[in-house]
């Protein structure tokens, strides 16, 4: 009992960690990316010991993402305005970013290894019925948006409040029946399952990935998971050029660094769940239990460790990916107008997520499952 109890807690500590590492990652990719797409130098200024000029290499902007950055912010005074509810301003940063962070932890991110006589399912809780969790977990972060907005006592923070409560409540429908018609696919609601559901191949060669016979279900979840984190184009709950910064315009310091963070751990969570329901989660194509088994019926041994970590690094470098995309969406198209967003979600999105359902349970039916 004390060891599971043990492996439960260790596997809770390194996705948390894994997230929070994810986050700063994609905060250091941003700001580079989004230089090098604008055609600026972007963060280069600190650095340690001039260690990156002494051999040569250019200043990446690490130093100033990931530690002079973060240390400004945390540092700054954590300013609440007059007439502010002063309990809700402080808990709502958190309201939004632990919703987010406790999804993490039904996402698998590899198969089950034995180590020592103990089967560990790599995958920090398992519910059975994970997706419906996703889904429960999602919807409960507007609570921290809106309050973070009506408790400030600004009418741009409650306007961005008022706009991000909006649009989030209705994206999540899109997201919801985009998930419906993955879990009607595979027939179930287990994440690991869905994840092995996607492994072997097609024809010979054709990995068997939710993408392949969902493609419609893993665009709407994209441009849904998109829209609910809150980014261009999407982004109009703090639309600068509007609401100032919108829902979190009365916040500084590490209350506002927490908000930041959600957006990006929002990223990294559609990113993961992107990969789990439709690019075969930790599956590689080909790799089996005991190796690699390439079109022609090549063999490659693998012992089982092996296979369990090449997984491992399958799902890192297909979420990786998939932040990288919606970091480049968020920096190349414009921003939607409010009746352009709404319109969007309820006029295209929900009669698409609608048509895809009725059309997977016809599949089904003739497929005879």
């Amino acid at each position: 009992m004390f060891i599971d109890l043990l492996i439960g807690a260790v596997k809770a500590v390194v996705v948390l960690l894994l997230v929070l590492n994810l986050t700063a990652l994609l905060l250091w990719f941003e700001r580079k990316g989004s230089a090098l797409i604008q055609d600026r130098v972007g963060a280069n200024r600190a650095n340690l010991l001039g260690l990156g000029a002494r051999l040569g290499m250019p200043n990446l902007g690490l130093i100033n993402t990931l530690l002079a950055d973060p240390v400004k912010l945390f540092t700054k005074e954590d300013f609440v305005p007059d007439g502010a509810d002063r309990f809700l301003h402080w808990l709502a940063p958190f309201l939004a970013l632990f919703p987010v962070l406790v999804t993490f932890a039904v996402v698998p991110i590899g198969d089950a290894v034995t180590i020592a006589g103990h089967r560990i399912v790599l995958q920090a809780a398992s519910l059975h019925d994970d997706a419906l969790y996703v889904l429960a977990t999602i919807g409960i972060g507007v609570y921290g948006i809106a309050l973070g907005g009506w408790a400030s006592n600004n009418r741009w923070s409650l306007l961005g409040g008022i706009r991000a409560s909006a649009q989030m409540i209705s994206y999540e429908l899109a997201m919801g029946l985009g998930v419906v018609a993955v879990v009607m696919t595979f027939g179930t609601l287990s994440l690991q399952e869905i994840c092995r559901s996607q492994g072997g191949v097609w024809f010979g060669w054709l990995p068997r990935w939710g993408i392949f016979v969902q493609p419609v279900a893993f665009l709407m979840l994209l441009a849904a998971g998109m829209a609910e984190s809150k980014r261009v184009p999407f982004d109009l709950p703090e639309a600068e050029s509007e609401l100032v910064s919108g829902y979190f315009t009365e916040y500084s310091g590490s209350k506002q660094a927490v908000f930041m963070m959600t957006d990006f751990a929002e990223v990294a969570l559609i990113a993961v769940l992107l990969t789990t329901f439709f690019l075969g989660g930790w599956q590689v194509p080909y790799l089996y239990r005991d190796g690699f088994i390439l079109p022609g019926g090549v063999h490659w041994a693998l012992s089982g460790p092996a296979v369990a970590i090449l997984g491992v690094i399958s799902f890192f470098i297909k979420t990786l990916v998939l932040c990288c995309l919606q970091l480049l969406v968020r920096w190349t198209l414009p921003r939607f107008r409010y009746d352009q967003l709404m319109r969007f979600g309820w006029k295209f999105l929900v009669p698409v997520g609608l048509l895809n359902l009725v059309a997977t349970a016809f599949v089904i039916v003739l497929a005879g499952h």
